[in-house]
Formats: C-alpha cells, sequence, structure tokens
C-alpha cells in the first residue's frame, strides 16, 4: 500500500517578511532555504507538529493562527509528500536561533528576496503566494 510523508509547514509573517531556514538538502547535498517544516511524528496533531517544527527550526514558540492549504506534492527524489501548511504571525521580527543541528540559520526575507534563493521545493513559494493570496482555513477544520 502506498503512503505519503505526511509533512507540516510554518508559514511566519512579520511586517511584510516571511522567516524562511537555510538547509542542506538531504538528497542532492544543496544549500537550499525551506519554511521551517518536518515531518508528523507519533501522538502529535498536524498544528502541533508545525508549533513543534517551528521551535525546533528556529527557537521561536508560536502557535498557528489557520491553515493555509493541504499540498501533494511527488517530489524530484522520488518521495509523496501530503503538506499541511500553517500560518503563524510573529509580533516582531524576533531573531531566530535554531536548535535543531541540521538547520544552518533562519533569516526574514521578503517575497521579492525569497523568489532569488534556491527554495528546498516549490511548495515554498507556492504556500506563500496562497498565504498572501487570502487562503485561511480555521483549524477545526482538520479533526484533531
Amino acid at each position: 500500500m502506498h503512503k505519503p510523508h505526511v509533512t507540516v509547514a510554518a508559514i511566519v509573517t512579520c511586517q511584510n517578511k516571511f522567516l524562511l531556514v537555510k538547509e542542506r538538502d538531504k538528497h542532492t547535498g544543496e544549500i537550499c532555504y525551506n519554511q521551517p517544516a518536518g515531518h508528523l511524528e507519533a501522538h502529535e496533531t498536524v498544528s502541533e507538529a508545525a508549533s513543534r517544527e517551528l521551535y525546533e527550526e528556529t527557537g521561536l514558540t508560536l502557535s498557528p493562527s489557520h491553515l493555509v492549504g493541504i499540498y501533494n506534492l511527488h517530489a524530484t527524489n522520488g518521495v509523496h509528500y501530503m503538506r499541511f501548511s500553517f500560518a503563524f504571525s510573529c509580533p516582531e521580527q524576533l531573531p531566530p536561533s535554531p536548535i535543531d543541528s541540521d538547520i544552518i540559520s533562519a533569516h526574514w526575507f521578503s517575497l521579492d528576496a525569497i523568489k532569488e534563493l534556491p527554495l528546498r521545493s516549490p511548495l515554498v513559494l507556492k504556500c506563500i503566494e496562497d498565504h498572501l493570496a487570502g487562503h485561511a482555513y480555521p483549524l477545526s477544520l482538520i479533526y484533531q
């Protein structure tokens, strides 16, 4: 039976900037940028997973305000991902401090700057664009 990898992503905004993490792609070895993101772990909800990944990859403790979307991606590495993206609001551009050793750094970027970065996947920009387009679904949409 085929089972996609369930992942979560945190779209964190503050003053028209977005928080991205700099990491090394484990499949290609190349440096790339992504939202704070990762896999769903046992016994947690998808929104809890998004908050946990945000904390591990940036040191920020925030709660999601809403679901931006659910995305299906058959990646070039052959893996099928089902990604739940959540919006987070940060009151000020707090300096991120990654805890996860796989994260090189985390920074705030404008949308124009993000378009110039080597992104982990096309979902990074797609999720941001959907957020900016007003895609906002209540957390209650997902039975947790």
